[in-house]
């Protein structure tokens, strides 16, 4: 008896321990869980849009729950499972690459996380209230504002408080990159993924707040009965597609930018080489990030701009194959003359770059205003648009996955089922998605619940769907890989890969709670690899063995979440019954009282003493 209740306590303390943590590795796992799930549901979703476009005239769902579906898709995708993806690998390598002992605020950390959480949940929970979201995921007025039910609004809601999350987030990472370098990490020796990071937070700080500005007039179009986007009341609905794609274009760079960074050091590690043009990635990432702001309006050509914004948008949209060309040549250069080693992390790594370019090319070709008007909304775009986000975001996330795994749980993961893994997605993608292309180009439109017998689009779409199954396939293996692993695979040292070039690999795997015991000294681009050709185990302390502070856990980043998730149904269901009101007081109050609470309250953290920190380092823990 007395065990089972130890065991117990032990789960319970576990969970305790997570809803209070602001340790930047620990939230690290609660991003990639979270994140993880979400991708799951996101795929399910894609798996039934593609059962019910197998066949012509197909009933497998009706045209509704269809709208619904390809709402849910997109924005559970790119806002539920690629944003906390990229942010568990942001949080669990960042602090480490930069030789800092957390995040810039810890507290604040955490908040951001509690807030995505809840604002996916709330997302999520319109399926059980009578009908999700249905006006696509780019939510365009005035079909949105129009659209009957509360689906709407809990987009509305869920991604105002899940914004919140990853801004609070991106602003945390700015302050950390330019605060918390350790001696000697000037900005020209960061590692590609910090600098890709520092860029991303930089266009994550610029675009959310036009995200945010569009939400805030939705809610009051929706639940005030205000006219922002009712042109017939003197609005204008084509704002909404301004202040969505003003956040929506750089989203995309803040999706695929941080992996760019990812490839940079795992081609590097793989080559045995250093990264080529080092300073020229550099200005590429930052070139690319800044004209990320100036192309949204591409999205947008067949509206009525004119011929004069639409020739400004086209130009700068083929501008940005510049810099990300420029990227790609490096990667190959990188790898030219290398001692490459095809590890599972390399196989997706190399499998990126062809299937980018070809992103890349149809997104030229789509930036061509007067070709745009053939291809836009038909499923050249959907294609295209795969390509970038699949082909990058998602490839990036499994070589990723697979490089930091050891650091963030100490094994690596086996390399066979990883492999294993990849052949299904890597051919299934491009069975899904390559022939969308084509039947783009043949007049098949987005978003249409069924196509007609005769059109000749059935084998088309019957390629496509069995594509998908194939990647479903290829997650499964990589999900049995993760419990493999962690139930069989042996613990790993600080550098697994024994070519690791920067900092998180001078260290244990997984890390102590402090990273370091010694804050290290960077001595040069990729400051690990100048130690060892010093013939050096470990990096070189730049600071004597001493007491180190640390913040304390807080509960009041889950109940400042909470708060605002219980609001949020009351701001949804007050437009039927004013008795919601309650609500929206109630969890105003808890949310408003939780950051009373941390205001008055001096939380000084705790001190981890030199003689705690000299076992450690008997014991190997902190070496």
């Amino acid at each position: 008896m007395s065990t089972a209740v130890a065991q117990k306590r032990g789960l319970g303390a576990v969970i305790w321990d997570y809803l209070t943590t602001v340790d930047h590795k620990k939230i690290a796992h609660l991003y990639l869980v979270s994140g993880g799930l979400f991708f799951l549901i996101g795929g399910l979703e894609a798996m039934i849009i593609r059962i019910q476009l197998m066949k012509p005239d197909n009933d497998f769902i009706s045209a509704g729950l269809y709208n619904e579906m390809i709402t849910m898709h997109g924005t559970t995708m790119i806002f539920l499972a690629a944003m906390p993806l990229i942010f568990a690998i942001m949080n669990a390598v960042v602090p480490l690459q930069i030789g800092a002992r957390d995040v810039a605020f810890p507290f604040l950390n955490s908040l951001g996380f509690w807030l995505f959480l809840f604002g996916g949940l709330m997302l999520n929970v319109s399926w059980f209230t009578g009908g999700a979201p249905d006006a696509g995921w780019t939510n365009y007025a005035p079909l949105s504002t129009t659209s009957p039910g509360h689906g709407v609004d809990y987009y509305v809601m869920g991604l105002q408080i899940s914004g919140a999350g990853t801004l609070i987030g991106g602003i945390n990472f700015l302050v950390t990159i330019v605060n918390m370098r350790a001696p000697g990490m000037t900005y020209m020796r960061m590692p590609l993924f910090t600098w890709s990071v520092f860029v991303t937070s930089t266009l994550i700080l610029f675009a959310f707040p036009a995200l945010t500005v569009g939400l805030f007039l939705m809610m009051f179009d929706r639940m005030f009965g205000s006219a922002f986007f009712d042109v017939g009341l003197g609005g204008n609905a084509i704002i909404w597609e301004h202040l969505f794609w003003i956040f929506g274009h750089p989203e995309v760079y803040i999706l695929i930018l941080p992996l760019f960074g990812a490839f940079s050091d795992i081609f590097s590690t793989f080559s045995k080489k250093r990264l080529f043009g080092y300073s020229a990635m550099v200005f590429a990432t930052v070139l690319i990030g800044f004209l990320g702001f100036m192309v949204w309006a591409h999205h947008m050509f067949t509206v009525g701009m004119g011929p004069i914004a639409n020739s400004i948008f086209a130009v700068a949209t083929m501008a940005i194959a510049v810099p990300t060309g420029i990227k790609i040549f490096n990667w190959l250069f990188t790898m030219w003359g290398g001692q490459i080693r095809m590890t599972a992390a390399m196989l997706w790594s190399i499998a990126f770059i062809p299937s980018f370019t070809i992103g890349g090319m149809t997104g030229v070709m789509l930036a061509a205003a007067a070709a745009d008007f053939q291809y836009h909304d038909t499923y050249f775009v959907v294609g295209h648009f795969h390509y970038v986000i699949v082909g990058g975001v998602a490839f990036g996330l499994f070589a990723s996955l697979h490089y930091w795994w050891p650091k963030m749980f100490g094994k690596v993961l086996n390399e066979k089922l990883g492999k294993l893994a990849f052949w299904p997605f890597f051919i299934g993608f491009h069975l899904t998605f390559f022939i969308q292309h084509f039947l783009g180009l043949m007049g098949m439109p987005r978003r249409y619940w069924v196509f007609l017998e005769g059109q000749g689009l059935a084998t088309g779409n019957l390629i496509s769907t069995i594509g998908a199954f194939f990647m479903a396939i290829g997650t499964i293996i990589f999900l049995i890989n993760v419990v493999y692993t962690s139930v069989k695979e042996k613990k790993v040292s600080g550098d697994p890969w024994e070519h690791g070039r920067t900092l998180e690999w001078s260290i244990p795997s997984p890390p102590p709670h402090y990273n370091f015991v010694q804050t290290p000294l960077v001595r040069g681009l990729d400051p690990l690899w100048v130690e060892k050709m010093d013939g050096k185990e470990g990096m070189t302390p730049a600071e004597p063995l001493g007491d180190i502070h640390m913040p304390n856990a807080s509960i009041l980043p889950f109940t400042i979440s909470l708060g605002t998730f219980i609001a949020g149904f009351g701001f949804i269901y007050q437009v039927d019954d004013p008795i919601w009101l309650v609500a929206v007081f109630a969890g105003m109050g808890l949310t408003l009282g939780s950051m009373l609470v941390r205001s008055l309250k001096d939380d000084l953290g705790h001190h981890i003493h030199k003689e705690e920190l000299e076992e450690d380092i008997k014991k190997g823990v902190g070496k």
